[in-house]
Formats: structure tokens, sequence, C-alpha cells
């Protein structure tokens, strides 16, 4: 009976954390407008910049003039982004861990890429680079907004800029490939 009461009472205790992260994950905290855990934010924006920089890798070889400029543009820019959050949780600033790898879905995204050529590649990847660019905006807003660790929220403040001037250019590099398409 006791072990019943101790399983009951750590899964009452884990119950919030695990429900933020559900409502990170499940898409609800962006449909509500709700700041995301720092722990989610955290993972959700390692794991994006990650897919950025391994996307944008493909791309680099793969896409056309304007396709590969932008991706060069998504290294250098995510990797000094991953940079500065690692910074942050390797000098205590943040307590959250760091994701090594890619979650499920971006590495589906990935694999994807990697099997598409010309057309078929360019095509998709830019349509990642807006998904991804829309995505990473509405975190970086919320966590800026009403995140409860200060010098991550100020960091997101400070980032959410570039990071929409991205999803301008993923919009417009889009609309440009479409047209020629």
């Amino acid at each position: 009976m006791k072990k019943h009461a101790i399983v009951a009472a750590c899964l009452l205790a884990a119950t919030p954390a695990l429900a933020q992260s559900l409502s990170e994950k499940s898409g609800l905290n962006t449909l509500v407008g709700a700041s995301p855990s720092t722990a989610d934010f955290v993972k959700e924006a390692a794991v994006s910049d990650m897919f950025e920089i391994q996307s944008s890798q493909l791309a680099s070889e793969r896409g056309d003039d304007a396709t590969k400029t932008f991706a060069k543009q998504m290294i250098t820019d995510h990797q000094k982004t991953s940079g500065e959050m690692k910074g942050m949780v390797q000098g205590g600033k943040v307590q959250a861990g760091l994701p090594t790898e890619l979650d499920g879905t971006h590495q589906g995204k990935l694999d994807k890429l990697k099997g598409l050529q010309g057309a078929d590649f360019t095509k998709q990847y830019h349509s990642d680079q807006v998904k991804a660019h829309k995505d990473a905006v509405d975190l970086f807003q919320r966590y800026a907004k009403g995140g409860d660790n200060a010098d991550l929220k100020a960091w997101a403040g400070k980032t959410e800029p570039a990071l929409a001037h991205h999803l301008q250019m993923a919009q417009d590099l889009d609309k440009s490939g479409a047209a020629s398409r």
C-alpha cells in the first residue's frame, strides 16, 4: 500500500511539469499564447537551431544560388544563437538541459529532405524554413513576454527580431522559388 501512495504522490508532483511539456509539445500553449517553461523553451529553441543548421547545410550543397545564400546565413546565425544559449546554460544562468539530437519530428523532416534533389528539395526546404521560423518567432515572443528566467527572457526578446527577419527572408525566398517553378 505504501508503494502505491508513493507512486501516486510522485505522479501528482510530476503532473505540472508533464502538463507544461505536453502543452508545449501539443501546440496548446501556442494556441492560447502561454509562455513555455524554461526547460521547454530551451529544448524547443535548441532543437530548432539544430534543425536549421543541419537542413541548411544540406541546402548549401543542393539548393539554387538564392537558396545557398540563404542557407549559409541560417547556418551562421543559428550557430551563433546556439552558442549564446549554450553559454547561458553552461554558465549557470539557465537551469535546463540541452538536447544533443533532433526530436522525432525534426529528424523526420531532415530525413525527408535528405531523400530529395533538385526542385523537390528546394520547394521542401523553403516550406520547412517558413514553418520553422514561424514557430521560432512565436516561441521566442511567448517566452520574452512571460518567461520565468530573467536572463533567458531578455535574450529571447533580443533574438526574436532576427528570427522575424529570417521568417521574412524565408517567405520571400519561397515566393521567388514558387514564381520560377
